[in-house]
């Protein structure tokens, strides 16, 4: 027998010196082992916390991770509805996917052993397969150690102390490299594309910015928006409100970065030729629109892309409706404006400035002239504060002043302005009356929290000086023997509980009448439509509650007319308006075409 036949022989029973040891194996379920506190072992994902954004789908390097619909979990605003599922025959445990969680949602637990009969069992839906994961996480990400970058480039704007002495636009907008880095930081999930109520592709225009392309992010925006430097500086941002990185930082910011890439395109040549719309061949038909503002320009500017005849009846100087003479200069520039109408203007929309429908020309002769009539009328008409003294000279509607302001006009105003309301049409009308030299306060009804004007309006006007006095009603306005403004009484208000479950209510409190002197009082308390010009059709077009009655293609009850912005619906938004005129534009070219679905 050779050396190596007998150490063949022989090994086997070295073997025994283990016998008795403890096994390196164990024996699952019956005995389970601990393992490190940071262990990368199965994912667990918040439900309640996740948004559905799909990020830890878009950085797996294996793809791993679908996004999927799971019973119980509804889409909604914020929220695709969707949630992730992990293939663990991919997975390398990385946990990218944990570190760029915008919410922190997910996370890896120290679990990694699991023993199923069923085959499919390495599709694993976090959260849903291990709900009582939450309990073993052991990694996770911090907005301190994410690869989210969570902090937005600030934003440049003039000191409220030097603003306050001109009408100079007091955001300075993004230089090139602040843009680049503030693209940069979008994750492109698209939530926020959902809720603007237009749709425009926002993740696409941004994803251009950051890349440099700014040419290529103008054509993309102009796709649905033709009037987007406008949106870039006033728009109500609802597409900020649910970016997934607002959860756990701050949102992206999507209207200053439509801002800077419209405005590296100077004037409305430049916009055209960055833009180079396709303009169809006429197709023979005609469209009469009532009212230059977003809702009726937008709808005339992807009319005449299609070949259509369009001709806007507007009764101002100029176009925009609200947004031209109901926005301060510090905030739209008219330059601004007027640059976007131009560009409208030269791809073939016709505009008939100081026309009134009603008084210039009838509504029955648009009527019978054009194919289609577009009516985006808004809501000129304001509301009265209904109390004793309101028809002292000096007591103005503040929607009427700064229509006067921007229109050229001057308005005595005294040096005490008192604003009652709490909408940016209050914040606007105080922060032009501080521009003129007035000591301005705003009286509210409810609390600060409560006022629906944007935030950063109201933290505008308390920066330049004007003081905000909340759950304040005016009772009666006090007059000189000139029948001049003199004085505002208003009593203190109370919030009680709504037992509806809607926000606490003002209720005045006895006794608590106090007088503040003034030169002028400004209501914006709200606004409503004004039909008159309408006449015999008022008959066949519905209004209900004060506005128009339109089906989901704008069109009203007359199938022949169709309207939209603020005599529609109750957002009063120039993106609510201009997403109405691009609705209708289509409806109406299937209606002419006669492709309707």
């Amino acid at each position: 027998m050779s050396f190596f036949d007998l150490t063949g022989t022989l090994k086997p029973l070295t073997a025994l010196k283990q016998f008795g040891k403890q096994p390196h194996t164990i024996s699952y379920p019956k005995v389970k082992k601990e393992a490190a506190d940071r262990y990368r072992g199965f994912h667990y994902n918040d439900l309640e916390e996740c948004i559905g954004c799909g990020n830890c789908s878009t950085i797996c390097q294996n793809a791993a991770i679908d996004m999927i619909q799971i019973e119980g979990i509804d889409g909604k605003k914020g929220d695709s509805g969707l949630r992730p599922r992990v293939d663990n025959g991919r997975c390398c445990w990385c946990a990218l996917c944990v570190e760029v969680c915008p919410t922190g949602s997910l996370s890896l637990t120290k679990d990694y052993l699991y023993v199923s009969e069923d085959p499919d069992t390495f599709l694993w839906t976090p959260g849903v397969d291990n709900p009582e994961g939450k309990e073993r996480v052991s990694f996770t990400s911090t907005g301190d150690s994410s690869l989210n970058v969570f902090q937005r480039v600030p934003m440049r704007e003039l000191e409220g102390k030097e603003r306050v002495k001109s009408f100079a636009e007091v955001v300075l907008g993004y230089n090139e490299a602040e843009a680049r880095a503030e693209a940069s930081r979008c994750i492109s999930c698209g939530i926020c594309t959902e809720v603007c109520p237009d749709h425009m592709h926002i993740p696409e225009y941004i994803n251009a910015i950051a890349a440099g392309k700014d040419d290529e992010a103008v054509r993309i925006i102009y796709d649905n928006n033709p009037l987007p430097e406008m949106c870039g500086k006033v728009c109500t941002r609802r597409c900020e409100d649910v970016c997934a990185l607002a959860h756990r930082g701050e949102p992206i910011a999507i209207r200053w970065l439509k801002r800077y890439a419209t405005e590296t395109a100077v004037t409305a040549d430049i916009t055209h030729e960055i833009v180079n719309p396709v303009i169809k061949e006429s197709n023979g038909k005609t469209v009469g629109i009532v009212g230059a503002g977003p809702s009726g320009l937008t709808a005339a500017y992807y009319l005449a892309l299609r070949g259509y005849d369009v001709t806007i009846f507007e009764a101002n100087a100029k176009a925009g409706g609200a947004t031209m003479y109901g926005i301060p200069k510090y905030r739209l520039p008219i330059e601004s404006l007027d640059k976007q109408i131009e560009y409208i203007q030269s791809i073939g929309v016709k505009i008939h400035f100081n026309t009134k429908v009603g008084k210039d020309i009838t509504f029955k002769e648009i009527y019978e002239k054009y194919d289609v009539v577009f009516m985006g009328v808004g809501f000129p008409a304001a509301w009265t504060l209904g109390i004793d003294g309101e028809d002292a000279q000096g007591s103005v509607q503040a929607v009427n002043y700064l229509h006067a302001i921007n229109s050229g006009d001057k308005v005595e105003i005294g040096d005490k302005v008192i604003v009652v309301g709490g909408g940016n049409v209050a914040i606007d009308a105080a922060r032009v009356s501080k521009r003129f030299g007035a000591d301005v306060t705003i009286l509210y009804r409810r609390r600060v929290e409560d006022m629906p004007a944007d935030w950063e309006e109201i933290e505008g006007a308390e920066d330049e000086g004007i003081h905000i006095i909340p759950q304040a009603i005016p009772v009666a306005v006090h007059k000189d023997e000139n029948g001049r403004v003199k004085s505002l009484e208003y009593v203190l208000a109370e919030m009680v509980p709504d037992e509806r479950g809607g926000r606490p209510k003002p209720v005045e409190i006895e006794g608590s009448n106090t007088t503040i002197e003034a030169t002028s009082v400004m209501a914006a308390i709200g606004q409503m439509g004004d039909y008159s010009f309408l006449d015999e059709y008022a008959e066949t077009i519905k209004v209900d509650r004060g506005r128009f009655v339109v089906n989901d293609k704008q069109q009203t009850t007359d199938p022949k007319v169709f309207a939209g912005g603020d005599a529609v619906n109750r957002t009063a938004d120039a993106i609510s308006a201009i997403a109405d005129g691009f609705r209708a534009c289509k409806a109406i070219d299937e209606m002419m075409m006669g492709t309707e679905k």
